[in-house]
């Protein structure tokens, strides 16, 4: 078999979230953890899109910036292209880690806020090469700039000009001009069409599969836009509190969605052709991450519960051409 591209094996990333140590005397209360991302596990084979989706506060992004290296995982292993990149035995060097992640780049959300508006677009497109580079010489940077802002649709002569002077989808493309600069094997996107408008959105995503054909990306793609993800990716996770619940082909995933969470979030999509048809809305809100529910953490919320559901975490399991960490699904009660 082909080695995966990317592989995360039981990641975690608690947070200390403890108020400071004097109140915690005083008012003799325990330390507080918050377990953004509680044991992830998946694969990303190269030039295919992982989409991530679930609702705000899950842990997408946090997962996002565990892959990059702007987190490090409290517990489990990140390998990218068969080396361990995060976890026990990493390598602590950073040129080693240097040379590992200049086969990966991050797209943020925003691009009114991840580009500096004092740098000229040339500048900020080449920075990466200057960190992971610097032997690179100035007019190679320039020439580079060029085939890089050509890639994404802008022309040369935009490299002179600042980031306030464009609109937002072309500061986006400014963003995936940078991520492309020291040609990597992986884009990790984190909500990039969010920001912007849908006609743009749709223009930023056609711009990255066109990419993605023609340089052999792959794309860890975090969303809660399912209808995106649905155009985007070919396997899709979704999370909840901090856990991936349902893994799956995107196609089997969107006609067939086994977790009851996954049918909550497909059954909130507005579908012209459901008009009149009756919907059970699964009730409850996300439970407090600092407090989660014992057992499955989405039984509060879901119809199909029963007493196991409360008393047993799930695990992720194989059920057809999915993975699922359902105990409804696994007895066949889902």
């Amino acid at each position: 078999m082909t080695r995966p591209l990317l592989e995360l094996t039981g990641v975690a990333r608690y947070f200390d979230v403890s108020p400071p140590w004097l109140t915690r005397t005083l008012e003799r209360r325990p330390r507080i953890t918050l377990k953004a991302v509680d044991g992830v596990d998946f694969t990303l084979a190269r030039g295919q899109t992982l989409g991530l989706v679930g609702e705000s506060g899950c842990g997408k992004s946090t997962v996002a910036r565990l892959v990059v290296g702007l987190h490090a995982p409290t517990h489990g292993t990140i390998h990218y292209d068969g080396n361990l990149l995060a976890g026990p035995g990493a390598p602590a060097g950073t040129r080693a880690l240097s040379r590992l992640r200049r086969g990966m780049q991050m797209i943020f959300q925003d691009p009114y806020a991840s580009l500096n508006p004092r740098w000229r677009v040339r500048d900020i497109v080449v920075e990466p090469l200057r960190a992971l580079a610097p032997q690179t010489g100035e007019a190679a940077l320039t020439e580079r700039a060029a085939v890089l802002l050509a890639q994404v649709g802008l022309a040369a002569a935009d490299g002179v000009r600042y980031p306030h002077q464009f609109s937002g989808g072309q500061r986006q493309r400014i963003s995936i001009a940078r991520a492309l600069s020291t040609s990597p094997q992986l884009l990790v996107c984190d909500e990039p069409t969010s920001a912007l408008d849908v006609s743009v959105q749709a223009q930023v995503l056609n711009l990255m599969r066109d990419l993605q054909h023609r340089l052999g990306l792959a794309y860890v793609f975090i969303s809660h836009n399912l209808a995106v993800v649905h155009h985007v990716a070919d396997r899709v996770g979704v999370m909840y509190l901090g856990r991936i619940v349902e893994l799956a082909p995107a196609r089997a995933l969107f006609a067939q969605p086994r977790h009851p969470y996954t049918r909550m979030l497909l059954d909130a999509v507005p579908d012209l052709a459901m008009t009149g048809r009756a919907r059970t809305a699964v009730a409850g809100e996300v439970p407090n991450p600092l407090d989660p529910p014992a057992g499955c953490a989405f039984h509060p919320r879901c119809p199909l519960a029963d007493a196991r559901c409360r008393r047993e975490r799930p695990a992720l399991r194989s059920a057809g051409d999915a993975t699922v960490a359902c105990h409804a699904v696994e007895e066949g009660r889902g």
